[in-house]
C-alpha cells in the first residue's frame, strides 16, 4: 500500500473509534440513572467527537472520490422528510448550547441528490454555525432559479471577507494553499472542498451543482447555500 491507502485505513479506525466514545456519550446523556453532574458538558464533548468524526467521513469520502471509488447515488427524495432528519441529527448539541433549531420548506418539494452525500454537507454546515450563532439556526429548502437551494442560516456575525472569497463568482475556487489566507479559513477550507465536491457530483447536461456562501439571508449571520440541478 502506498501512504494514501495506510492514511485512508487509519482514518477508518479512527472514524470507528470515535463512533464507540460517541455512542459511550450518548447512553451517559441519556440514561438519568448516571447522575452526571453537569449534562451540557457531555453534550458538548459529544458534539466535539461528532464534529472529529465528521471530518473523518469528509477525508474518507474525498479519498474515494480520487480514487474512483464512491459509488453516488441520486434518487428523488421529499425534502420536508430529508430537513426533519438533519434538524433531529443536530437538535442535542443545539439544545446543549441553547441555540434554536428549526427548518422552512415546502412539504410537497422534491429534489434528486445522494442522501448520504447531501446530509453530511448540511450537518457540517450546522456544526460550524453552532460555533458562531447567537441564538438561532435556520435550515430550509427552496426551488428558485429551477434549481433546489438547501440553506443553512445563523444569526450570528455573519462570514468574514475571507471565507466568502474562498468562493468566487465565476465558479471556480482555488483550494491551494496561500500565505495571505487569513486566519481561521483553513479550518473551513475542509468542509468547503468537500461541499464543492459533492454539489458537482449532482449535474444534468445542462448544470452542475454549487456551493455559495452569503451574509444576512432572512437571518443576519452568515448563509451557506447548496444549489443542485
Amino acid at each position: 500500500m502506498d501512504f494514501s491507502d495506510i492514511l485512508a485505513s487509519s482514518i477508518h479506525d479512527i472514524k470507528n473509534s470515535l463512533g464507540l466514545i460517541f455512542n459511550s456519550l450518548d447512553d451517559l446523556v441519556d440514561d438519568p440513572a448516571n447522575q452526571l453532574a453537569d449534562p451540557r458538558k457531555a453534550s458538548l464533548i459529544k458534539h466535539e467527537v461528532q464534529r472529529a468524526n465528521n471530518n473523518l467521513v469528509q477525508l474518507l469520502t474525498l479519498y474515494k472520490l480520487g480514487n474512483a471509488q464512491l459509488a453516488v447515488r441520486i434518487a428523488a427524495h421529499n425534502l420536508e422528510e430529508f430537513c426533519e432528519e438533519v434538524v433531529a441529527e443536530c437538535q442535542a448539541v443545539c439544545t446543549a448550547l441553547g441555540l434554536d433549531l428549526d427548518y422552512d420548506c415546502d412539504p410537497e418539494l422534491t429534489g434528486y441528490f445522494d442522501w448520504e452525500l447531501v446530509r453530511g454537507v448540511l450537518t457540517s454546515s450546522i456544526g460550524n454555525a453552532q460555533r458562531y450563532a447567537h441564538a438561532r439556526i435556520r435550515l430550509s429548502a427552496a426551488e428558485e432559479q429551477g434549481m433546489l437551494v438547501i440553506r443553512v442560516e445563523d444569526d450570528g456575525a455573519g462570514f468574514p471577507a475571507a471565507v466568502i472569497d474562498l468562493l468566487p463568482d465565476d465558479g471556480q475556487p482555488d483550494w491551494s494553499e496561500d500565505s495571505e489566507t487569513a486566519p481561521g479559513t483553513s479550518r473551513t477550507r475542509l468542509g468547503l472542498y468537500f461541499a464543492h465536491q459533492v454539489a458537482r457530483l449532482h449535474h444534468t447536461p445542462e448544470a452542475f451543482g454549487r456551493i455559495g456562501l452569503r451574509n444576512a439571508h432572512r437571518l443576519p449571520g452568515g448563509c451557506f447555500e447548496l444549489w443542485l440541478p
